[in-house]
């Protein structure tokens, strides 16, 4: 049975014995062979589909970044899928489970309360953990999944890649902080279009 693997699988015992403990000790986690071959090509091989197919864009920089050459900061492709698109049933199926894991971890993060989640990315990864003296580099294997603090506490960022790699990245927000962040970008938005019809 495809699923078997899956379905045996204690997400409440992974993310409470090994997810929760590791962000809190180093900062990140990760966990290889998480969907099993079967259903783990089935993501890998829509994936390429959607890099022939063209639906994958230059991954962008946030904020302004004038005169920044942004391919040489970010060499990635990105696509931006809720996993409810026309065959895209086994991405969907990925999120759900991290989005059991998430729930699971739930309140256990520290004062942190995740409310909602992004979508599809590329690329190796290297962490710089802070306060910790180590570095560390996560291979890109296929069927691993990688849970880390994406924020000041884990300084990261994807090393060169001299193959066609795929990954796909699912970020989870702080309710908090996300509404700061948006409320920033209004008005950064607001005074970048109120300085233009100054001009």
């Amino acid at each position: 049975m495809p699923l078997g693997h899956i379905m045996k699988l204690d997400l409440e015992k992974i993310a409470l014995e090994y997810i929760v403990p590791c962000l809190h000790e180093v900062g990140f986690c990760y966990l290889d062979n998480f969907l099993g071959e079967v259903v783990g090509d089935c993501v890998l091989e829509r994936v390429k589909q959607l890099h022939c197919t063209g639906a994958l864009r230059d991954g962008q920089l946030a904020g302004p970044r004038s005169g920044v050459s942004k391919r040489h900061l970010r060499g990635d492709q990105i696509t931006w899928i809720g996993g409810n698109e026309e065959g895209c049933e086994a991405i969907s199926f990925l999120l759900s489970l991290i989005d059991r894991l998430v729930l699971y971890c739930g309140s256990r993060l520290g004062k942190y309360y995740v409310k909602e989640r992004s979508k599809l990315h590329g690329g190796v990864l290297r962490i710089f953990p802070e306060g910790k003296s180590f570095i560390a580099d996560v291979e890109p294997i296929f069927d691993r999944l990688l849970f880390f603090w994406s924020d000041r506490r884990n300084p990261h960022e994807v090393q060169p890649s001299y193959a066609t790699r795929y990954a796909m990245t699912v970020w989870y927000f702080d309710a908090e902080e996300r509404a700061e962040a948006k409320k920033k970008f209004r008005n950064l938005t607001r005074n970048t279009e109120s300085a233009l019809t100054e001009d």
